[in-house]
């Protein structure tokens, strides 16, 4: 086993997060406005991407599009790190040596190997790391209420009151996982580890094949460089996006109708293309250093 495939793959994920996180929280906002079950949400407040970034910017500040972020980085510290060391161990491990030569045909069964085996990554790594996914999500979900740095009565910063102070996006990382460990217990930071595993090894099962399968069809066109990497990312992203939203929506909110299924697709691609084109990017030039 290769112990820098888990390392890079840990590096790489909080890479591509940070330079994405504001397009999650877009997401997230799009997917839970206007529901017919929690009234806290029930307000459409969102016309779409750009103007839930605008919004959300304006009102909160930039800062809001960040809320959630080290419950992310923790997370892909542990879930990039365990689904990419793992999916490439299990590939090594079952598909021995074999060099896969550019432009020549793949071996028999190695598609549905990649599809199993990135299927087992995904859903294992995102079970694991399940508690941090709840801590992001309670962060981002809800906006906040006032400016930060108003000062409210008796010199007191807005956003520190009593009510606030058991806010998670005001909280510290440890306070928060404290916090929702004390009023809801064990199984509160395992809350949806089911429908998360699920899409995880969705996203997994076509996101990481797509990927290795373009990488190594545009090697004899476009050799193992950065403009292979990056288209064939992007193909992986769209796969994933198409297959991956209506198990995200569902995950999120409970809402009406097919089309609700693909609330916040636009935003999920392009949160995925991005992210997608730097983790694999920053994967393989980590890959090629060492």
């Amino acid at each position: 086993m290769d112990w820098r495939l888990f390392v890079y793959g840990g590096l790489a994920s909080i890479t591509a997060e940070f330079g994405t996180f504001p397009i999650d929280t877009t997401k997230t906002r799009l997917q839970i406005q206007g529901q017919k079950i929690d009234g806290a949400h029930s307000q459409v407040k969102y016309r779409g991407m750009v103007h839930a970034f605008l919004q959300i910017s304006q009102e909160e500040g930039a800062r809001a599009l960040y809320y959630g972020i080290w419950p992310a980085v923790l997370r892909q510290a542990t879930y990039g790190t365990i689904k990419f060391g793992t999916y490439y161990s299990l590939k090594n491990a079952i598909m021995g040596e074999e060099v896969r030569v550019a432009g020549a045909p793949r071996s028999h069964g190695a598609t549905r190997t990649d599809i199993a085996c990135a299927v087992v990554a995904g859903a294992v790594s995102s079970a694991i790391a399940n508690p941090t996914d709840v801590l992001k999500v309670r962060m981002q979900a809800r906006p906040v209420l006032v400016q930060p740095g108003a000062v409210g009565p008796a010199g007191a910063v807005a956003g520190v009151t009593t009510a606030a102070a058991r806010d998670p996006r005001t909280m510290g990382l440890v306070a928060c996982f404290a916090s929702v460990y004390r009023q809801e217990g064990f199984r509160g930071l395992w809350r949806g580890v089911g429908p998360t595993s699920q899409r995880a090894g969705v996203i997994a099962g076509v996101e990481l094949p797509v990927y290795d399968f373009c990488k190594h069809h545009l090697t004899l066109p476009l050799g193992d460089t950065v403009s292979n990497h990056f288209v064939s990312s992007l193909i992986a992203s769209l796969g994933s996006a198409v297959s991956s939203t209506p198990l995200d929506v569902i995950r999120t909110v409970r809402t009406e109708g097919f089309m609700a299924l693909y609330k916040g697709f636009v935003p999920t691609w392009f949160r995925m293309g991005p992210w997608n084109i730097i983790f694999f990017i920053t994967f393989e030039q980590l890959k090629q250093l060492y």
